[in-house]
């Protein structure tokens, strides 16, 4: 399977999984979510790869359901739940980071085999999350704010809100995050392609998850 197909498998893969979360569990399936993806992508973001013919990383489509996330709680909840959603996610991301460079300064046994490839995932680990944590609080806050400021001029249009906020904040996001990750640790032309190319793709997973958050809304949790 190619990467381009992989990548749309992906998208469907983690859009089917914020819904059955927030079905499921409610609000605490979303905030469960968030804290997920704010992991999951920052270790994704690791690797690089070739996709529609352009050089970018992973992470860029977990990452971006955190925002789907966030909106849902916005329209369905309250703007004040939305920003715990944000704050579970830089608690996640702390603690890992913490955690993980505990847990490389184990002396590892003759018989361990694993120290090598956690070394190489989790040592550049804090920068990362201070490239992570920076954009994301940053661009969540205005995420949140942008949904409420359109909820009350265009109080009837759901897809202009999840829109107009999300794709501002991705490229708030991007812009911050690349500047701290990887500025320094790839060429800069490599770093201005990777942005490009992210952003691109956050646009993309932030144009198509409208239906989601149209089915959201008209959705009853099972649990709250």
């Amino acid at each position: 399977m190619t990467n381009a197909w992989l990548w749309i498998l992906e998208l469907a893969v983690c859009y089917l999984g914020i819904l059955i979360a927030y079905r499921l569990f409610g609000k605490t399936g979303l905030y469960v979510w968030i804290a997920m993806t704010t992991i999951i992508a920052n270790i994704q973001v690791l690797k690089t790869i070739e996709l529609f013919g352009m050089v970018t990383t992973l992470g860029n489509v977990i990452y971006g359901t955190s925002f789907l996330a966030t909106d849902i709680l916005s329209e369905n909840h309250s703007k004040k739940e939305a920003r715990t959603g944000v704050y579970i996610g830089i608690f996640a991301i702390v603690f890992t980071t913490i955690i993980m460079q505990m847990s490389l300064k184990f002396i590892p046994d003759a018989s361990d085999f694993a120290q090598p490839s956690m070394e190489v995932l989790f040592s550049i680990l804090p920068r990362v999350t201070l490239a992570s944590i920076t954009a994301y609080f940053v661009s969540q806050i205005h995420d949140v704010w942008s949904f409420h400021f359109w909820k009350k001029r265009k109080p009837k249009h759901l897809w202009l809100r999840n829109n107009a906020s999300t794709m501002v904040s991705q490229l708030i996001d991007s812009v911050i995050f690349h500047a701290i990750a990887f500025i320094g640790i790839f060429p800069f032309p490599i770093v201005v392609q990777i942005f490009l190319v992210s952003y691109v793709l956050k646009w993309l997973v932030a144009l198509v998850d409208t239906p989601f958050i149209y089915l959201a809304k008209k959705m009853k949790p099972l649990t709250e």
